[in-house]
């Protein structure tokens, strides 16, 4: 065969799919807000058990851990960075302290995001139950694909489907770790632990999110579909005009 029989090189059905993981990998990344958005959930509560196992003073370990917070906050301001994370971050502690300072029990700091995880493992299993997956509607923006994924494309719903039922059973298997040892442990062990939680349940769901949406038919891009129909109206104005 010579050089002008050989055929054009066309994408593969290998290199398609890299590009959809990438696609996929670079989404939950700007979701769940990637390596800085994990150092800033774990270390005002880095800070607080560390303080807290040195010198047993609530007070000083609080305002330690609701400091480095706000300082998050404004680095992310002067960097004129996305302020979800950080934002969700200052209002977890600063619900763990006002709690903490409330009954006394230095344990309690804990106990809001406890909470909250519990009640977001069952929000993951209760919407994919009723077949809207929250983490579809997480990532439906995020896809440029919003709702479309629920009525024009099963795959990607199911996907979603086994995204969330990992999250909430990831979440449950969590707080099932962490609500004895609040009662059971002292305050440096439960916090310890808690610590230790933190990224590795968050990684595998992140992970097994990965691989499902990985797998999935692409998204609906509903915003593109949006444009070309705005334009094809506009092109329709434009030749009633010259007729």
């Amino acid at each position: 065969m010579t050089s002008v029989d050989k055929p054009t090189t066309a994408p593969t059905p290998t290199r398609a799919a890299d590009d959809a993981k990438a696609v996929t990998e670079a989404a939950l990344f700007e979701a769940f807000g990637g390596v800085r958005g994990m150092v800033e959930t774990v270390l005002p509560g880095l800070l607080f058990v560390t303080i807290f196992t040195v010198n047993k003073d609530l007070h000083t370990s609080a305002i330690a851990a609701l400091a480095v917070s706000l300082l998050l906050v404004v680095v992310r301001l002067v960097r004129k960075d996305t302020m979800k994370h950080a934002f969700s971050g200052v209002f977890g502690v600063a619900f763990g302290v006002v709690f903490a300072m409330m009954t006394g029990n230095a344990k309690d700091f804990y106990l809001p995001g406890m909470l909250y995880t519990l009640g977001l493992a069952l929000a993951y299993i209760v919407t994919t139950v009723c077949g809207v997956p929250l983490i579809g509607l997480i990532l439906g923006p995020v896809f440029k694909e919003n709702l479309s994924w629920r009525t024009r494309n099963p795959g990607r719903k199911k996907a979603y489907a086994k995204a969330s039922w990992a999250w909430g059973l990831i979440l449950l298997a969590k707080c099932a770790i962490l609500f004895p040892l609040y009662w059971w442990a002292n305050t440096s062990q439960l916090g310890w632990v808690l610590i230790a939680l933190k990224i590795p349940p968050f990684l595998l769901a992140v992970w097994l999110t990965w691989v499902f949406l990985a797998k999935a038919p692409a998204p609906i891009d509903v915003f593109a579909e949006m444009e070309a129909e705005e334009a094809a109206e506009k092109a329709r104005k434009a030749a009633a005009r010259e007729a």
